[in-house]
C-alpha cells in the first residue's frame, strides 16, 4: 500500500486539520511515478466521494475527513493525481464528472476553490477523449452548465478554465450535436446563444487587457481558440455532404457573422506585446480571422465605412515595441526619402486615430459603445502596421531571412518558428485584397506607389517591400515565402504580368513558377493596375530587376594603338584555343574576318 494513500485514507472526520492538511499536501507534492495506478485510482475515488459528502448538507458532511476549509487543497491534490492519465480515467466516468460539477456549483462563493474543480475536468478532457462525451451527456450537463458560467462570470480566470473546457468539447465534426446546440439555440431562460456571449467576452476581456488585469490576456487566447473551434467545425457539421472538400475558409455559416465585429474591433484596439509585437493572444485572434471568409451577407461588416483613412507611415509608431527597429530610426516614406518631421503643434493637436480610439475604450465597457469604435478603426493599416513591424523586428536592416539569428530570434521570444509565425497574419492581409477593390488600391499605394524609389535594388532596401522580397528568395521559410508572395500577387489584382512590372520579373520568378505560370508573362491584362513601365521621371524600368534603367557613361575612346594591342590579344586567344581543339577552324572569328577580306592575312 502507498504510504501516501494510507496517510489520508487513516484520516477520520476528528482528525486534526494540521494533519489533514499535510496529508493533502504530500500528495500535490508527490513526485509523478511515486503512486501506482492501482493506489492513485483507489486515492482520486477517495477524495472525490469525501469532497461529495460537503455537498449534500451537514448530515452528511460529518461523514467526510474533509470540512468545507479543506476544498481548495483536496481539490489541488486531486488535480495533481489526475495529471496522470490512470487518475484521470477515474476522475472520467459520469458519476464522478457529475459530483465534481456540483463541487464546483456548491463552492461558488470561494472561486478559487471552484475553479480548481473545473480545472480537474479540464485535465480529465485533455488526457481522456471519450471524457469529452460523456461531459456534454445529458446525465451530467457539463456542456450547458459551461455556457450559463461562462455568461455569468467576470473573472479572467474563469473564463480562462471555462473556455480551456469548451475548446476540449468542440474540437472536431464529432461534437455535432454540442455544436449545433451551442450556435442554434439559446440556454433555457437566457437570451444569448454562444455568439453573442463570446462577443460580449471578447469586449470584456479587451477592457481587462487595457487595464493589465492579471490573467486577461491567457483568458482573451481561450475564449479565441474556442471562437476557433466553432468558425472551423460548425460551418462543416452544417453541410456535411460538402464537409469533406470544404477548405478551411471556404467553409462559413451566416449563423457566426455576429463573431465578425467584435474580432475585429479586438484586433484593432488590443495592444502588442513586447519585446516580440505578434505574440498571443494576436496570433490566435489572427487565426481566427483568418478562418473566416468574407461573403456578401458579411462584407459590410468586414469593411465598414471609414471616417478618415490614414498612411502607415505615422501609425506604425504606434505599435512598435520599445527598441524595435521602427523605433530606434525616423520612418522613412515609401519614396524612400525621410518625411519631413511634423511640428509640434500639430504633433500636439492632433492625436491619432488610434490613440484616440484606445482612450476611449478604456472607459467605454458596453458592447453598444464600442461597436461604434469599430466602425472609425481601420483594419487595413492596422494589419500592415502589425505585419511592418514584426518584420522590421526579426529582419532588421537588410538582413538575409536565412540568417540563423531570424529562427533563434524568433524562437526564443515566441515558441514558435519563424515560418510559422507570419503566415496567418500574411494570408489576413492577402484574403482582405482578394476580396475588395478598395484594399487593393490603398495597399498597392503604401507598398508600390508611383514615386517608389527605383534607383537601387528593391531587396535590398530595408523597408516593407524589401523585407517581402528577400522572403520570396529565401530558402528556409517555405510558407511564408508562399504567402508573401499571394499577398502581393493579390495585391496586383492577381495579374502576373502587373507583379512583375511592379517589382521586376527576377524577383518574383520563383513564385510565379509554383504557381504554373512558366516564362516572363506578357503585358498586364486590362485591370485597375496600372503597371508602371517608367518611373515617374519617365525614367524606363528594367523588367527584370524593377530597377530604373539609367543610361551608363561612356568611357574614354581608345587610341589606334590601344585597338591595335587588343585585337593582338584576341587573335593569339582564338588562335590558342584552335590549336587545344576547343573551336575548330571554321569557328575561330579572326579566320573568318581573314577569309571575308575583313582582317589581315597570316
Amino acid at each position: 500500500m502507498s504510504k501516501i494513500r494510507e496517510a489520508y485514507t487513516a484520516l477520520t472526520p476528528s482528525s486534526p486539520r494540521p494533519q489533514v492538511s499535510a496529508a493533502l499536501q504530500s500528495i500535490i507534492d508527490a513526485p509523478p511515478l511515486t503512486i501506482d495506478d492501482a493506489n492513485r485510482k483507489e486515492l482520486v475515488q477517495t477524495i472525490i466521494n469525501d469532497l461529495k459528502f460537503l455537498t449534500k448538507g451537514s448530515s452528511s458532511s460529518s461523514k467526510s475527513r474533509l470540512t468545507s476549509k479543506d476544498s481548495a487543497e483536496a481539490l489541488a491534490a486531486l488535480k495533481s493525481l489526475g495529471k496522470n492519465p490512470a487518475g484521470s480515467e477515474t476522475i472520467a466516468t459520469a458519476a464522478n464528472l457529475s459530483a465534481i460539477l456540483a463541487i464546483s456549483e456548491h463552492l461558488k462563493d470561494d472561486i478559487d476553490a471552484s475553479n480548481e474543480a473545473l480545472r480537474c475536468i479540464a485535465n480529465a478532457l485533455l488526457l481522456v477523449e471519450t471524457a469529452r462525451k460523456t461531459f456534454i451527456k445529458k446525465e451530467v450537463g457539463g456542456g450547458e452548465t459551461m455556457v450559463e458560467y461562462l455568461e455569468k462570470t467576470t473573472s479572467p480566470d474563469r473564463v480562462f478554465i471555462v473556455c480551456r473546457i469548451m475548446f476540449f468539447l468542440t474540437l472536431s465534426t464529432t461534437a455535432e450535436a454540442y455544436l449545433r446546440s451551442l450556435v442554434e439555440s439559446k440556454p433555457q431562460g437566457h437570451h444569448s446563444n454562444i455568439v453573442d456571449i463570446i462577443a460580449t467576452k471578447l469586449d470584456t476581456l479587451l477592457t481587462s487587457i487595457l487595464s493589465s488585469e492579471k490573467m486577461a490576456r491567457e483568458a482573451m487566447s481561450e475564449v479565441l481558440k474556442l471562437g476557433w473551434n466553432l468558425v472551423t467545425y460548425y460551418p462543416r457539421v452544417t453541410d456535411p455532404s460538402d464537409g469533406e472538400r470544404m477548405v478551411m475558409h471556404d467553409a462559413w455559416s451566416d449563423r457566426l457573422d455576429g463573431f465578425i465585429t467584435p474580432l475585429l474591433r479586438t484586433f484593432n484596439f488590443m495592444p502588442t506585446s513586447h519585446p516580440a509585437p505578434f505574440t498571443s493572444p494576436m496570433t490566435h485572434l489572427i487565426h481566427v480571422l483568418v478562418s473566416i471568409p468574407v461573403t456578401s451577407s458579411n462584407k459590410s461588416k468586414w469593411f465598414p465605412p471609414l471616417s478618415n483613412t490614414s498612411s502607415p507611415v505615422t501609425a506604425s509608431k504606434l505599435i512598435s515595441p520599445v527598441g524595435s527597429p521602427s523605433t530606434s530610426s525616423p520612418p522613412v516614406s515609401r519614396s524612400g526619402s525621410p518625411p519631413a518631421a511634423p511640428s509640434k503643434e500639430s504633433k500636439e493637436s492632433k492625436p491619432s486615430t488610434f490613440d484616440r480610439a484606445l482612450s476611449k475604450l478604456t472607459v467605454r465597457k458596453s458592447s453598444s459603445r464600442t461597436s461604434t469604435l469599430a466602425h472609425n478603426a481601420d483594419t487595413l493599416l492596422r494589419a500592415y502596421d502589425i505585419l511592418d513591424v514584426t518584420l522590421s523586428h526579426y529582419l532588421p536592416d537588410t538582413i538575409d531571412p536565412d540568417d540563423p539569428s531570424v529562427q533563434q530570434r524568433c524562437t526564443r521570444e515566441t515558441d514558435q518558428a519563424f515560418d510559422e509565425l507570419l503566415p496567418p497574419l500574411v494570408l489576413f492581409i492577402k484574403n482582405m485584397c482578394a476580396a475588395d477593390e478598395t484594399v487593393r488600391k490603398r495597399l498597392r499605394e503604401w507598398v508600390l506607389p508611383d514615386d517608389l524609389d527605383r534607383s537601387s535594388p528593391l531587396e535590398g532596401r530595408a523597408d516593407f517591400l524589401g523585407r517581402c522580397l528577400r522572403l520570396l528568395g529565401c530558402i528556409n521559410h517555405a510558407h511564408t515565402k508562399i504567402s508573401v508572395g499571394e499577398m502581393l500577387y493579390a495585391i496586383c489584382d492577381s495579374d502576373a504580368a502587373a507583379l512583375a512590372a511592379y517589382v521586376g520579373y527576377g524577383n518574383v520568378a520563383g513564385f510565379l513558377f509554383q504557381k504554373g505560370i512558366m516564362g516572363a508573362p506578357g503585358a498586364p491584362s486590362s485591370s485597375s493596375v496600372g503597371a508602371p513601365s517608367a518611373t515617374a521621371d519617365g525614367v524606363p524600368i528594367n523588367p527584370i530587376t524593377g530597377v530604373a534603367q539609367t543610361q551608363q557613361p561612356l568611357g574614354p575612346e581608345m587610341s589606334d594603338e590601344e585597338k591595335e594591342r587588343e585585337a593582338e590579344k584576341l587573335f593569339v586567344l582564338f588562335d590558342r584555343l584552335e590549336r587545344m581543339g576547343a573551336i575548330p577552324p571554321s569557328q575561330n572569328p579572326v579566320r573568318k574576318a581573314i577569309a571575308e577580306g575583313k582582317g589581315p592575312a597570316y
